[in-house]
């Protein structure tokens, strides 16, 4: 019996041949033009968690340095160049707009990391589930070696979380989860807000530093000099980095977004493989509804209210061996 190694990398090369006589049944069925598509509502249907949260080790330093990397910033920017600064309307109005673009980020994250980015049940490959979703002769459906579950269109292995994603983009470390088709708007948003207080940060740090350069420095902190500028070099290389970085990541996520094509899609060469929706769409549909403030908002899905858990049973069964799966069973 081959290896899941073995039978994926089959999988693969039989994607990608077909039978020049037409007695290759397997490869046959493998052809965009006599393949049915399957909807991913019809294969996905269960109830997902109300918690998701991955446990590895490298995502949740990468995650907890970021909150930590946030606060710094948010200690330089206040205790720093805020606070002891002689004009109060420029302290406060800067004071609220950073430590609310602060806030919008960490809640970002905090949503990107703890949503279900599009998670494909596990284990349910067996034919009781495939005979439960009543599917048409001539359809075929793939099996992922890994994680032993159905995959519908779209759908890509990711080995950190150990499931199946639907539409993943990519894994991040640094919000310790997977970009999917669930969060990949919360991924958008936490982007956007580090980019911005970045921005902004570097742009209170060139003002206080010609406030001090005119004035004398031990007035211009409550810190000492010295400190005052390892304090102010650090923060200015720590915005000049992230917002180089998340700036590309957010024209990069917007990009997929209105072209209809994930990053692993493209890194694989999957373009042109299903039938794209249009630009406005594809925002309405990744953002949850059209243009409005909710676009902007982290918050935007959550009720105090306790909706009831649908449970769903998944008929049991006996895992099916072979990757591709073709209707009807025998």
């Amino acid at each position: 019996m081959k290896s899941p190694v073995h039978r994926c990398r089959d999988v693969e090369h039989a994607r990608g041949q077909s039978s020049p006589n037409g007695t290759g049944h397997g490869t046959d069925l493998l052809q965009p033009e006599q393949r049915i598509p399957i909807s991913k509502d019809v294969i996905t249907a269960y109830s997902a968690p109300a918690m998701w949260f991955i446990k590895d080790a490298c995502g949740i330093v990468c995650a907890v340095i970021t909150w930590l990397l946030v606060f710094y910033a948010a200690f330089v920017v206040l205790f720093v160049m805020l606070l002891p600064a002689k004009n109060l309307t420029y302290s406060i109005i800067n004071g609220i707009l950073f430590n609310f673009l602060s806030f919008l980020a960490l809640a970002s994250h905090l949503r990107a990391m703890c949503t279900d980015p599009g998670a494909v049940p596990k284990g349910n490959a067996t034919k009781e589930y495939i005979e439960s979703l009543q599917l048409k002769p001539g359809q075929v459906v793939y099996k992922c070696p890994k994680c032993c579950s159905i995959k519908p269109d779209r759908a890509h292995h990711c080995s950190v979380c150990k499931r199946c994603i639907r539409k993943m983009d990519h894994h991040c470390p640094w919000v310790n989860n997977c970009v999917g088709e669930n969060n990949q708007k919360y991924f958008v948003l936490f982007t956007m807000y580090i980019a911005l207080i970045s921005l902004h940060a570097l742009i209170m740090v060139v003002f206080h530093f010609l406030y001090c350069f005119e004035d004398d420095w031990s007035k211009c902190s409550s810190f000492s000099p010295p400190a005052t500028v390892i304090l102010l070099i650090l923060l200015c290389f720590e915005g000049l980095l992230f917002l180089i970085f998340t700036s590309v990541m957010f024209g990069t996520q917007v990009h997929s977004i209105c072209t209809d094509e994930t990053g692993i899609e493209r890194l694989k060469g999957e373009v042109g493989r299903w039938e794209k929706i249009p630009r406005r769409e594809a925002m309405r549909t990744a953002f949850g509804g059209p243009l409005s403030l909710s676009w902007c908002n982290p918050f935007s899905g959550l009720s105090c209210k306790r909706v009831p858990q649908e449970h769903i049973t998944i008929p049991q069964g006996e895992i099916i061996e072979e990757d591709i799966i073709e209707i009807p069973l025998n």
